[in-house]
């Protein structure tokens, strides 16, 4: 299957924490397609994983994402697959949906960490970000390079929507208007 199974996505929200967010390029659009991402999975059941990096330092997550403490992990390593006890909650077939900050560091390190384990990753290009715009290109196009889909917000409620019959299609269409 080509598409995103949502019996099968995991949500991971990487780092939008608030010391970090303010220097991020555009970091409003990021966060705002971060939650509609939150949104859609808490409409489909989707299970959501949040990541803070260094929280002593960076703070934690912006007051605009509503981090769900069950799904929170502590990290130090940049990569999150290196963390103790991550990879225990991502399951071997998940299709793992990732939005985030800083895309050419831990988002890219996350999703590389993902694909050599050989999770299926998608990569939300409207919901990352990095203070500066070359960075998060060049992350993107490698991430690619390895084997990620680079997705968009839209792409990602429409897949996991399936049909215009789903009973939560309006409310989908409307998180994404």
């Amino acid at each position: 299957m080509l598409t995103i199974d949502p019996k099968r996505s995991l949500l991971l929200v990487v780092d939008f924490q608030s010391r970090l967010v303010p220097a991020i390029h555009d970091g409003e659009t990021a966060v705002r397609n971060a939650n509609r991402l939150i949104e859609a999975a808490k409409l489909f059941g989707i299970p959501r994983l949040f990541t803070e990096q260094n929280a002593k330092g960076l703070g934690p997550t912006v007051a605009d994402i509503a981090v769900e403490k069950d799904g929170l992990v502590h990290k130090e390593f940049f990569d999150a697959c290196r963390e103790d006890g991550f990879l225990d909650r991502v399951p071997t077939d998940a299709h793992v949906v990732v939005a985030g900050c800083e895309s050419h560091v831990c988002v890219q390190q996350t999703v590389l960490g993902l694909l050599q384990v050989s999770r299926k990753t998608y990569v939300a290009r409207d919901a990352l970000g990095s203070r500066h715009p070359e960075d998060k290109e060049t992350a993107v196009r490698r991430m690619e390079r390895h084997g990620a889909e680079i997705v968009t917000t839209e792409m990602v409620v429409f897949e996991w929507l399936q049909t215009a019959d789903n009973p939560h299609f309006r409310r989908a269409v409307a998180l994404i208007k």
